[in-house]
């Protein structure tokens, strides 16, 4: 069966999402030190031998930008391209400065008045219509924001190829619950994903990771969620 890659004890900084694209010769030469023991054990190892990092904070974003504005980050390196910010029905609420600077599902920086929508509930991010450079908002829970179905591209496996349609469980972001779902083949040789419920805020361009229990059996690209 060749090399398997597992995921950590520690379920809060398991990596594996991120691992998924390893192959067997990659894994052949890896090992895991830290993926058997938690991170508080990890601290009072460093701290019984004296590292100067043993009491240092968790970093929560992302390593190569510091404690920056993502947003401000990414203006940056990409311009600012203005379109409309319009709810379902597509009633123009505001403009925005570039679909790139917004996330699905996201609700801080949204910056939408009072004025708009009868229910007060806070506005989240549902969907980007690239075609027309709209962003497109819901308030509350909305049923705009779940999806059952996804497709994929640039399917990889850690191991050998699975039989498909296969029953296991995925990972649509980092940290995320395991979600049980089914993969069905495509004609075109990608993947079609399908989960027993509806998912939040499923992100093309994000990766999917498919687990057989605490085995990583490796992931695609999300392209289409419907």
């Amino acid at each position: 069966n060749g090399y398997q890659l597992k995921t950590g004890l520690d379920n809060n900084k398991d990596q594996s999402y991120f691992l998924h694209l390893l192959n067997q010769h990659q894994l052949s030469k890896s090992l895991f030190p830290l993926g058997e023991i938690n991170k508080d054990k990890v601290r009072k190892i460093a701290t019984d031998n004296g590292f100067i990092t043993a009491d240092k904070k968790d970093s929560t974003g992302i390593c190569f930008i510091g404690e920056r504005n993502f947003s401000e980050f990414l203006q940056t390196y990409l311009p600012k391209q203005q379109g409309d910010i319009v709810d379902q029905d597509g009633q123009f609420i505001k403009h925005h400065e570039g679909l790139a600077f917004y996330t699905m599902g996201q609700r801080k920086g949204l910056e939408i008045g009072g004025g708009f929508g009868a229910s007060g509930e806070p506005w989240f991010v549902a969907d980007k219509r690239i075609d027309r450079n709209e962003l497109v908002v819901v308030q509350g829970d909305h049923a705009l924001l779940y999806h059952h179905n996804l497709d994929t591209s640039d399917p990889h496996w850690i191991g050998n190829p699975p039989i498909l349609p296969l029953a296991c469980s995925a990972k649509i972001r980092y940290r995320q619950q395991s979600q049980l779902c089914l993969i069905h083949p495509t004609e075109n040789g990608q993947l079609k994903v399908t989960f027993d419920q509806p998912q939040r805020a499923i992100t093309p361009g994000q990766s999917i990771v498919f687990y057989d229990d605490d085995i990583c059996l490796g992931g695609a690209i999300i392209e289409n969620r419907n």
